[in-house]
């Protein structure tokens, strides 16, 4: 494993020692020059005891697919919330539920991160296991109607990988989702 430079460490460093100075700010309650300089000592010390590994590698942000990702996402918070609070509050209730497993293309740790948390947000479903080597995803469903319910569900997991991976994704990721054709990759 070949060490990074220092400048280039740090300049990735740089948000995450921000974003503690901000959480300690947070925690005291108070904004002060003391707080901002004991919070960058807290920092530090954190940062240099507790080193995180590194998650740079090369994903890029894309405008629009960034939002239709988001707008998606947004449509699916409203859709799947008003899904869940009819199931628990209407006269049929939660019939029959499912876990299915899904067969992931990306290979990328933060994507299939942000693949797992997307899933997991969206009210109806939450993610049980993701396996990493295998790049399988296994995510329960509150509700599924039938067969062709479950398969059109499944669809929609591989459809939020493809937003993620073309929002995030570098040209290596994309091309992967054009690998093989969705159907042949799900599993049940």
């Amino acid at each position: 494993m070949s060490e990074q430079p220092v400048a280039s460490r740090l300049r990735h460093q740089l948000p995450l020692l921000g974003w503690l100075v901000v959480v300690w700010i947070l925690l005291w309650g108070t904004w002060s020059w003391a707080n901002v300089l004991s919070g960058l000592t807290v920092a530090l010390v954190v940062m240099l005891v507790l080193p995180l590994p590194s998650v740079v590698g090369g994903t890029r942000v894309r405008p629009l697919p960034l939002v239709l990702f988001v707008g998606h996402f947004l449509v699916d918070l409203v859709v799947s919330g008003a899904q869940v609070a009819w199931r628990a509050l209407g006269p049929g209730g939660v019939q029959q539920g499912a876990i299915v497993r899904v067969q992931l293309r990306v290979d990328s740790d933060l994507l299939l991160t942000v693949v797992a948390e997307t899933l997991s947000l969206v009210p109806g479903s939450l993610v049980l296991d993701l396996d990493r080597e295998a790049r399988l995803i296994s995510v329960h469903l509150l509700h599924v109607a039938d067969l062709a319910d479950v398969a059109a569900q499944k669809a929609d997991v591989l459809a939020t990988e493809e937003r993620i991976v073309r929002a995030f994704g570098t040209a290596d990721d994309i091309a992967a989702l054009g690998a093989e054709q969705p159907s042949a990759r799900t599993t049940r």
